[in-house]
């Protein structure tokens, strides 16, 4: 019996596949468990329409991260920090000041997980930071450290 996957399942497969199962298997586990629905022709055009639903999805999310990467490529955070004599750093900026100062700065609500930096910025200049806003789509956003006075 061929069966549409509702759900993913380990030992058979991922969610949406089409796969071939014994007829027991599919009447007395997976149909009951609504783990997957059988393969005929109403259920296999609503198949389709929903792959199409959630391409399309995707590809609006892709194009409006792409549209924000665009927008914060052209931004510039500023952040202070504290100096000691002969301009040495108290601290360190993170993530997560980084994503206050863009919040407080422009009202862009950047999650501090999804901002990419190989280490904590422990000086003062200009440094550029990727953001991660889609699997695809990496901004780099521009931060600015100057000393507090």
């Amino acid at each position: 019996m061929k069966v549409i996957l509702l759900e993913d399942v380990k030992t058979l497969g991922k969610k949406g596949q089409i796969i071939e199962v014994n007829d027991g298997y599919a009447r007395n586990f997976v149909l009951p468990k609504k783990l997957g629905m059988e393969a005929n022709n109403k259920n296999l055009n609503d198949l389709k329409l929903q792959k199409a639903k959630e391409e399309k999805i995707a590809k609006e999310l892709l194009e409006h991260a792409q549209t924000f990467a665009k927008e914060l490529s052209e931004k510039h955070v500023v952040v202070t920090m504290k100096a000691g004599e002969g301009g040495r750093v108290f601290g360190s900026i993170s993530s997560k000041e980084i994503a206050k100062a863009a919040l407080d700065q422009f009202q862009i609500e950047l999650d501090k997980k999804k901002i990419v930096m190989d280490d904590h910025i422990k000086n003062f200049g200009t440094f550029q930071v990727g953001v991660k806003l889609h699997p695809q789509v990496t901004a780099t956003l521009t931060v600015l450290v100057k000393e507090e006075k």
